[in-house]
């Protein structure tokens, strides 16, 4: 339960700050303009929808994360070996997050270059992402760790299936994303551009969001967590 509350805490920080930055609190009936022609704050409603998803992918992950940490304190919990491949996804999924922030600065610039190139890298990356984590699934399951052997394994299993499900999800959306960057040109009309540079947001927004869960999901997994959570029971204790 510690685990969970963590991350529960993190999540909700992180859901506050992206709430506070669209300005759901503004009063649009204070808004002083001129005559009749006052303009009111518009917010995209795709990214309230976003977040509203965020908000129940980020739960789904918690009750994995509190499972998790409730079963390994089971007596027939056998830890796995991780593979070392991991590690080099883990740094694509960084590098593809990190291409798509550079992706959401060049829209804001105006660079269509910029954009198509950020997007092609994070698409790529993520792809090479999912392929190390099928190497992993391989290395286990030729060692002898299939699901039903290990309680540790099935939840390994089920673990990078779910996120990995959510990376597929992400990847239609840039794929459709990438189709509309390399539709345009510089002479497309400032509607287009906006809708695109709204659209890059949005897989930003969730590429950092599934960043995020994996290295929280890694920590688990490595056993890095594990000091912390002696803490925090001490702490509570």
């Amino acid at each position: 339960m510690i685990v969970v509350v963590i991350f529960m805490v993190i999540m909700a920080a992180l859901a506050g700050w992206w709430l506070s930055r669209q300005g759901l609190a503004d009063k649009p009936w204070l808004v002083v303009g001129v005559g009749s022609q006052a303009e009111l704050p518009s917010h995209p409603t795709a990214k309230v929808g976003l977040g509203a998803f965020l908000v129940v992918a980020g739960s789904l992950f918690s009750l994995l994360v509190s499972a998790y940490s409730m079963r390994m304190e089971m007596a027939d919990w056998r830890a796995l070996p991780m593979p070392t491949v991991l590690w080099f996804s883990t740094g694509l999924l960084i590098l593809s997050s990190v291409v798509l922030q550079t992706a959401v600065v060049a829209a804001h610039r105006g660079e269509l270059d910029g954009v198509k190139s950020g997007l092609l890298a994070a698409g790529i990356s993520a792809l090479a992402f999912l392929a190390g984590q099928l190497l992993a699934w391989r290395e286990l399951a030729a060692a002898g760790y299939f699901s039903a052997a290990n309680p540790a394994s099935a939840f390994f299993y089920l673990i990078t299936a779910v996120h990995g499900l959510h990376m597929l999800g992400g990847l239609v959306a840039l794929c459709r994303t990438s189709v509309r960057a390399f539709a345009l040109s510089a002479t497309s009309p400032p509607r287009a551009v906006g809708e695109l540079t709204l659209s890059v947001e949005l897989c930003a927004l969730y590429w950092h969001f599934l960043l995020l869960v994996w290295l929280i999901l890694f920590s688990l997994l490595m056993r890095w967590a594990d000091d912390l959570i002696a803490i925090c029971r001490g702490l509570l204790t």
